[in-house]
């Protein structure tokens, strides 16, 4: 039965709130606790007992953090670098381009620097290179290192890593593998086809916080004493957000200690990046995924590849204040070129249909640094698997984003097994592909075929899931604290979304392109403000905005904003419906 009795809101949406036994069970929280009941709530949809609630709203790292020895290769990965360390052997890291793989190498260029030892960047030019190792990068660095590390990348880079003669190998990633692992002295993956998939949601930069932790640890067994792991944590937290890697288990202690250390505005890029996206509040995962993330990202998007990760492992202040200004400045170009490709697709994949297992759009001369965020953009508008392709004469650069329950990065994996592409990988809720446009057609429609017996294409739009109704009054920043108790919020742990029912609006403006601003209130006369990004993308904006005094439900997220030094509730709003 659907939530206030809506049906289809204002984007095709049906509305569902709390099950009766999730109810049920925040009651019980609420009774054997002195939790209060919008906190228990958010415990109970977690399915957190009252047994549990302690451990789980304090989550601590010493009883989440897995032995790093349980990943398959760890030992020996960790033993060749620290070899490498004690005989000052020249070491370069392989990183690919977005944010998992420059917080990746900045964690190793950060802990390398406090033993005293230099060491080389290497990132891929994204048009030139292409994702992973290749060939003559990897040829070039074996002749003047000796060790080379892989991060974020190499599970399927057999010849590139077989090219590497002279140097040893070690790579610490964790998109999927295939059936054979590459010619390297140790892979560590959890994703690893021979692992058991327990840690298989660690991003890129949690496996290799692991190996520094095995390493600290081999260190403490000698008599020595390594860096200081715990200051590095907000390199893994910016990873595990952006990379939008599930805050569950260890994941969620990682971004819960890694803010605290943020906020103390202790890392020289960090702290320039904060202040170059206008952060004037205590970072939140929010932060990390659309402030940080997409200018870190914007480097290897469309301008110099290394920008991000010389930005994160920099220690000097000034050096991070002008690479923090130009990946601004490359995050702005960035939102021009995926707007035009983004109108693009959307037309050509709506004259295609919208309903298939995929939705899917290429053309020629999309930028490959923006076909991932318009593939994301796709899924989120269809609710179904996206790919966007990018040509370049006869060869297409795509990447693909999924939905939850569609593994995408295995299907992409089957079809380069198949020959329908030149090559693919990835992981379960993201892929990226090379393709030769003789076989585009056919490649996407046996895409479709894959995706279809994992359930995609049979989903309409998302329903919108609510945790419960709220009258404005009850909006207050100590409710917003008392729920951030059951954060951090993000991938597999979204935040707690609340309905304001029957409410009237106040005052409704167009802010930018696409976005609404507006105020609305009840009976009692408590008013509270909202935003609704993308707002005029769809019919959500145009409706409210005339409201012509209709009453409406309103639905979205509780969040604190600050703005002249002054804090007030704003609802982020995500959807409506006629009351």
């Amino acid at each position: 039965m659907s939530f206030l009795d809506v049906e289809s809101s204002l984007t095709g949406r049906r509305w569902l709130g709390p099950s009766v036994e999730i109810s049920r069970a925040a009651e019980l929280l609420a009774q054997d606790t002195p939790l209060p009941p919008a906190l228990c709530a958010v415990l109970a949809r977690r399915g957190v007992s009252a047994n549990e609630a302690e451990a789980f709203l304090e989550p601590k790292l010493s009883e989440l953090l897995p032995d790093p020895r349980k990943l398959k290769d760890m030992e020996a990965a960790a033993a060749r670098f620290l070899e490498a360390v004690k005989q000052r052997q020249r070491i370069a890291i392989f990183a690919d381009y977005d944010v998992d793989g420059g917080t990746s190498a900045a964690l190793l260029i950060t802990w390398l620097r406090a033993m005293g030892l230099p060491s080389t960047l290497y990132i891929p030019d994204r048009i030139d290179e292409g994702y992973g190792p290749n060939e003559a990068a990897m040829e070039g660095l074996a002749r003047d290192h000796d060790l080379i590390i892989c991060v974020d990348c190499g599970t399927l880079s057999h010849g590139p890593i077989e090219a590497a003669k002279g140097a040893e190998v070690i790579v610490l990633d964790h998109h999927l593998g295939g059936e054979t692992l590459p010619p390297a002295l140790a892979v560590v993956n959890p994703n690893r086809q021979d692992e058991d998939g327990n840690l298989g949601h660690l991003c890129a930069a949690g496996v290799v916080f692991l190996m520094l932790v095995e390493a600290n640890r081999v260190m403490r067994g000698e008599g020595a004493q390594g860096p200081d792991l715990m200051a590095m944590l907000d390199l893994v937290a910016l990873a595990t957000v952006a990379d939008v890697a599930p805050l569950t288990g260890v994941n969620r202690a990682f971004v819960r200690q890694g803010l605290k250390v943020m906020a103390r505005r202790e890392r020289p890029g960090i702290v320039a990046l904060s202040d170059v996206s206008r952060m004037d509040s205590a970072p939140n995962s929010y932060h990390l995924g659309f402030l940080l993330g997409p200018r870190v990202n914007a480097g290897g998007r469309i301008g110099q590849a290394d920008l991000g990760a010389r930005l994160l492992s920099t220690d000097n202040l000034q050096e991070a204040k002008a690479l923090s200004e130009r990946l601004d400045q490359l995050n702005t170009e960035r939102r021009d070129i995926e707007a035009a490709v983004r109108a693009a697709a959307m037309e050509q994949a709506e004259a295609r249909g919208l309903d298939a297992p995929l939705v899917w759009a290429s053309g020629e001369g999309w930028h490959p640094g923006v076909v991932g965020i318009v593939a994301s953009r796709l899924k989120e508008a269809t609710n179904r698997p996206a790919i966007v392709i990018g040509f370049d004469g006869d060869e297409g650069k795509g990447s693909g984003r999924s939905i939850s329950g569609v593994d995408l990065g295995a299907s992409i994996q089957r079809l380069a097994a198949e020959g329908l592409l030149i090559k693919g990988g990835g992981h379960k809720m993201a892929a990226g592909l090379t393709v030769a446009r003789d076989k585009l057609e056919e490649a996407m429609e046996r895409l479709s075929e894959l995706l279809a017996k994992q359930g995609a294409g049979e989903a309409g739009p998302a329903d919108l899931k609510l945790d419960g109704m709220l009258m404005p009054m009850a909006a207050t920043p100590e409710l917003i604290q008392d729920i951030e108790k059951a954060g951090p919020f993000g991938a597999s742990a979204p935040a707690p979304r609340f309905a304001f029912p029957g409410v009237e609006i106040r005052f409704a403006k167009r802010v930018g392109d696409s976005h609404l601003k507006l105020t609305f209130g009840d009976e009692t006369g408590t008013r509270l403000d909202a935003i609704a990004f993308g707002a005029f993308d769809t019919a959500l904006g145009p409706t409210l905005q005339n409201h012509g005094g209709a009453r409406f439900h309103l639905a979205g997220r509780l969040e604190i904003n600050t703005w002249g030094g002054r804090q007030s509730v704003q609802l982020r709003l995500e959807d409506a419906a006629p009351a």
